[in-house]
């Protein structure tokens, strides 16, 4: 279970970690945390020097109900980002977080890898294209609407089975335009209340029925500090526990804010096998 990222193939049989490096000013935990390139490539080189497999870059908020960006101005930030990154960790594995087909072509020609979409094309009709283009790995995340309406759609009849369908169509739709590297990621908290998040948790496992790495990315969300009634920034530790229920259900990549705890659990998971 092999990806191709810029001719470095990766093998997903051993899960990996992706850092996660959020350059908005609203994102859920670390909006705004990053004031200058200093404190960005100090952030990179944390993740990278505690074993991040991938850093995931993101310059749109994708939070419930987050602020409209601008196609120019997440261009514009993106092809920031990239070109400090790309020249000063230039061998790191870059995943791209957009939905948008112009920022995905700018960032995979500065340096990116790998396409992280949260709506798998449904925002963008022309993503598909870009992506079977440049022959990257393609994440396809399954959601509703868009970040500002997704809280109203979480209406399901059989939530398992309408996801396992949903995933069934991207997966056709993106082997006809060509792409070859697909990964799934269920989209905890996107379109999806609490209780249904814990239930896609207890049933993940059977998404590996449709032969694709999965993705988890838990990290610090509501499903967890709502529960526990605390706040994103105490989120941790119920963050690693999840984490070790979803390498033990099988997960190929774990999405993190937390890179070394994230490691740590994979190690210690694969100690158990």
């Amino acid at each position: 279970m092999t990806i191709n990222c810029n001719g470095k193939l990766i093998d997903l049989t051993s899960p990996k970690v992706m850092g996660i490096l959020n350059f908005t000013p609203d994102s859920f935990f670390d909006g705004g945390k990053y004031k200058s390139d200093k404190e960005a490539l100090a952030q990179v080189e944390k993740m990278l020097s505690e074993g991040a497999d991938f850093i995931d870059v993101g310059t749109y908020s994708t939070r419930p109900n987050a602020v409209f960006v601008l196609e120019a101005e997440e261009i514009n930030r993106m092809k920031s980002v990239m070109s400090l990154l790309s020249k000063e960790f230039p061998e790191t594995v870059y995943s791209i977080d957009t939905f948008r087909s112009e920022v995905a072509k700018v960032a995979l020609d500065n340096g990116g890898a790998i396409i992280n979409d949260i709506s798998a094309g449904s925002l963008d009709e022309r993503m598909m294209d870009v992506v079977a283009k440049y022959q990257v790995p393609y994440i396809m995340m399954h959601m509703r609407g868009t970040p500002q309406t997704m809280t109203t759609l979480t209406q399901y009849d059989n939530l398992v089975k309408e996801i396992l369908l949903y995933f069934s169509q991207k997966i056709a739709e993106a082997r006809s335009k060509g792409i070859n590297d697909l990964i799934l990621d269920v989209g905890f908290g996107f379109a999806k209340t609490i209780e249904q998040n814990f239930e896609l948790m207890r049933k993940l496992e059977l998404f590996h029925e449709l032969n694709l790495p999965n993705l988890v990315g838990i990290s610090r969300k509501a499903m967890i500090h709502k529960t526990l009634n605390i706040e994103p920034q105490d989120a941790l530790n119920g963050t690693t526990v999840l984490n070790t229920i979803a390498l033990q259900k099988g997960a190929n990549i774990l999405r993190v804010h937390d890179v070394k705890q994230a490691k740590e659990a994979v190690n210690l998971v694969s100690k158990m096998k």
